[in-house]
């Protein structure tokens, strides 16, 4: 039971919730750079939210399945089709022996996700199957995924019913409430006071351009120059996902999955874990819009992310269950 690659795609990778508690050791966690996304395929079709699938980029790669198989798409459209039938996003399919699985046209979003049931039979490094592709290590082989490789199933899917074709699935994640289109949410950071008047002001309701040098390590802003009170240096220290930092350049860098553990420019503020999803689901020259909240609002809206995911996972279940009985 396998999946073969017929065409590489654009960082197609095996991600999952990311290598966690070795930042000490220069260690990055890196995994998913959509979370949300991550855990919406995986619920759909009752594998562990964790569990590692595949994260890829427009173009995108194409997949042939050598063995009939349960999947779910999630995070970015980029037009699905099946054997020529087009397939959606957010929805569970079967998908028959031999099938073969392409990415059409970027409709909506930036990184793309497939998650098959049962999961996929990777060798773990430090916790995790998620690729760091700077250690090698990881994923398949600490890489890209390239044209011929082959995955293997880590075991047959325990709902797949053999069908004589493809099959989509009646139930589908609403995944509105989990993004927020319009604006990123960002707690004021360490050094925000180290900004000048001008700069803090700016900060209350800023626009950034994305730029196209954007990548896992970060995504690059351009907008006006932002500028301390006085030049200094900083000791390097820790630093996470979704940290903002202040350039030299006077233009600002938000580090995400493939982050270094630790920097030395000032920390002006820190995207709130519930909005990265929405930020790195938007593509290079994309405005974005950022403003501050506290602590407590912050906590508010990730606690709500979560009772969310919670409740699609229970609905996932009892729609599975009641499928499997017929």
């Amino acid at each position: 039971m396998s999946i073969e690659i017929v065409k590489a795609g654009l960082f197609c990778t095996i991600q999952d919730v990311g290598r966690k508690g070795f930042q000490h050791l220069g260690i990055n966690p890196g995994g998913a750079m959509d979370k949300v996304a991550m855990q919406v395929a995986n619920l759909l079709i009752q594998n562990k939210p964790d569990e590692a699938l595949i994260e890829f980029f427009y173009p995108a790669p194409a997949f042939q399945f050598n063995q009939a198989a349960f999947i779910a798409l999630s995070g970015a459209d980029f037009g699905a089709t099946i054997d020529d039938t087009p397939v959606p996003i957010h929805q569970p399919i079967f998908v028959p022996a031999n099938a073969t699985l392409r990415f059409n046209k970027k409709t909506k979003g930036h990184i793309g996700y497939m998650a098959i049931q049962g999961g996929l039979e990777l060798n773990e490094w430090l916790n995790s199957f998620s690729t760091n592709s700077r250690v090698i290590a990881g994923g398949l082989d600490g890489r890209n995924l390239m044209k011929g490789d082959l995955i293997a199933f880590k075991s047959k899917p325990p709902y797949l019913k053999e069908t004589e074709g493809l099959q989509i699935l009646h139930w589908i994640a609403d995944t509105k409430r989990l993004y927020q289109v319009e604006r990123i949410r960002y707690l004021p950071g360490r050094e925000f006071s180290l900004l000048n008047q001008a700069s803090q002001q700016f900060m209350t309701n800023a626009q950034f351009t994305i730029q196209a040098d954007s990548d896992r390590m970060g995504y690059r802003l351009k907008g006006p120059l932002l500028r301390l009170k006085k030049p200094m240096e900083l000791i390097s220290s820790g630093v996470t996902n979704g940290t903002l930092q202040l350039l030299p350049s006077g233009q600002c860098i938000v580090l995400l999955a493939d982050h270094q553990t630790t920097g030395g420019y000032p920390r002006i503020g820190h995207i709130i874990q519930a909005d990265i999803p929405s930020l790195v689901q938007q593509a290079p020259g994309t405005i974005i819009q950022m403003i501050p909240v506290n602590m407590e609002t912050a906590e508010k809206i990730n606690k709500q992310q979560l009772q969310y995911l919670q409740q699609l996972k229970n609905a996932c279940t009892l729609q599975l269950h009641a499928y499997d009985r017929y």
